[in-house]
């Protein structure tokens, strides 16, 4: 067996020799001097050789705990070439890598796919509700009692959707932790039935003409940011995504033909697949009733120099969040009863009680494409004239006694804490 003398007295010689330290362990020595530990085994009468380091980076005691690994490889029925080659492919850390370690890397692999805003939406959920209590947890130590207890505190905040993505998100962390040889198990998979119930049907919407006549009155007398009851009215108006008009920029709006105004809202920002993202085609036509312009030319008077039609009521350089309308209703009396999503069944029940005949019209104004539609048919200005019809009829019904969108800008005001 070797010694530590020995092996530092080692010296380089015209060819590379072996010092044998017994158990197929051996130290080969270099003619460039250097020393290289090697452990020779046989697999099914083949003759291999697995490298286990460079000396003195690797000790002599650590070369022979080396040996004693593969050898109990051996022992298993694997190849301990192999498994090294396993262990170097997959990045195994025998669990040493934390949650949020685990998150950040599945993160990274899946955002190609993605679309942009997705991608920040999926990262910034598990860096508010989910990193500051397991984030620097190694997999072993989290419990499907642990990912519960997460859970629950979003549900607390009446977010039980945001709950199921969250679990979901964590999920997939898991079993690519479970991939990857760093986590055994994934416990986020077993508390779906613990989880709060989630009401069935659609998201909840005021759907009776009255009633949103109603709930617009009360809304808009809240005491609230101007910019953001006018944010309602347009997309009451529009039937838009809460999403999509919370993040418009200015220059769609810049242009606008006053006789037919279009909204042209790029492909890149509609709910589309990420192949049809880039595609300018597909870019959605929103027809703008006489009532819309007025609205827009009315935040243009707050708004107009910055890159945002509807700002954050704090950081102007950034777009509102779409919770700011939704907080609005609330606060306005209409928790559980409508939400800004909502705006879109108010649009489609009412119009189609009132023109049964223009059904796929309707449907198009929404952005819902006929699943039979073959895809390269797609044809953005299709119905035209009809939607810019129904726009002006669904802004008269929606507008009846309302006051100009001007006023909205000099009601009650929330003050806003700092």
């Amino acid at each position: 067996m070797l010694t530590d003398a020995q092996i530092k007295k080692a010296k380089p010689a015209e060819k590379a020799y072996r010092l044998v330290d017994g158990n197929g362990l051996h130290l080969f020595v270099t003619p460039s001097g250097g020393k290289l530990w090697r452990y020779r085994y046989k697999v099914e009468g083949v003759e291999k050789l697995l490298s286990l380091g460079q000396y003195p980076l690797v000790s002599l005691l650590e070369a022979r705990a080396a040996r004693d690994d593969a050898k109990s490889n051996q022992r298993a029925g694997h190849d301990p070439s192999i498994v090294k080659k396993i262990k170097k492919l997959t990045g195994a850390r025998s669990g040493k890598a934390t949650f949020e370690e685990l998150a950040r890397e599945w993160h990274a692999l899946q955002k190609p796919r993605w679309v942009e805003r997705h991608a920040d939406d999926v990262l910034y959920s598990l860096e508010r509700d989910v990193f500051p209590h397991i984030g620097d947890l190694i997999p072993s130590d989290i419990t499907p009692a642990t990912v519960l207890g997460v859970l629950r505190m979003t549900e607390n905040r009446e977010a039980k959707e945001t709950a199921r993505r969250l679990r979901q998100r964590i999920s997939a962390v898991f079993v690519y932790g479970i991939a990857s040889g760093r986590a055994d198990q994934d416990p986020a998979a077993v508390v779906t039935k613990a989880m709060a119930p989630l009401k069935k049907g659609k998201q909840p919407a005021v759907v009776d003409l009255e009633a949103l006549h109603e709930m617009l009155r009360q809304t808009e007398a809240v005491p609230a940011y101007g910019v953001t009851k006018l944010a309602i009215r347009l997309l009451a108006l529009t039937a838009v995504r809460p999403g999509t008009l919370a993040t418009t920029p200015w220059s769609e709006f810049d242009e606008l033909d006053r006789k037919k105004p279009v909204w042209r809202i790029p492909a890149e920002r509609m709910k589309l697949k990420l192949e049809h993202k880039g595609d300018e085609s597909r870019d959605h036509l929103v027809p703008l009733s006489h009532q819309a312009v007025e609205v827009i030319d009315a935040v243009r008077t707050i708004t107009g120099k910055g890159p945002f039609v509807f700002p954050n009521a704090r950081h102007a350089h950034k777009p509102m969040s779409e919770n700011a309308m939704g907080y609005l209703l609330n606060r306005a009396g209409y928790h559980s009863k409508h939400v800004p999503h909502g705006f879109r069944s108010s649009f489609s029940t009412i119009m189609n009680e009132r023109f049964p005949a223009d059904r796929q019209v309707i449907d198009f104004m929404l952005a819902h494409v006929p699943k039979d539609k073959v895809e390269s048919a797609y044809n953005r200005a299709l119905y035209l004239p009809q939607r810019i019809k129904l726009a002006q009829e669904w802004a008269e019904l929606l507008m009846q006694n309302a006051p100009p969108a001007m006023e909205l800008l000099t009601g009650p005001v929330k003050i806003l804490k700092r």
